[in-house]
């Protein structure tokens, strides 16, 4: 249980120092990608599930990559 609490600290302190660090080597954290891209991601979810019920499970396939990791951490 220690372990795990150790664990937790780490990786909150980790967050930490880089939100502070990545303005200073030029970046910047995008913190309303994922409120900007719910309605996107919901409509796709919505799609795929309609397109899941008319295919059956054998052939749907479905894109569903909602995130995009070079949208939240973004050049300045």
């Amino acid at each position: 249980m220690f372990h795990l609490i150790k664990l937790v600290v780490w990786v909150a302190g980790i967050a930490v120092v880089a939100y502070f660090a990545l303005p200073y080597f030029g970046y910047e954290l995008n913190t309303n990608y994922f409120n900007e891209s719910k309605e996107a991601c919901q409509e796709r979810l919505n799609q795929c599930t309609k397109e899941l019920i008319e295919q059956g499970t054998k052939n749907a396939k479905c894109d569903f990559d909602c995130v995009d990791p070079k949208l939240i951490i973004k050049k300045q």
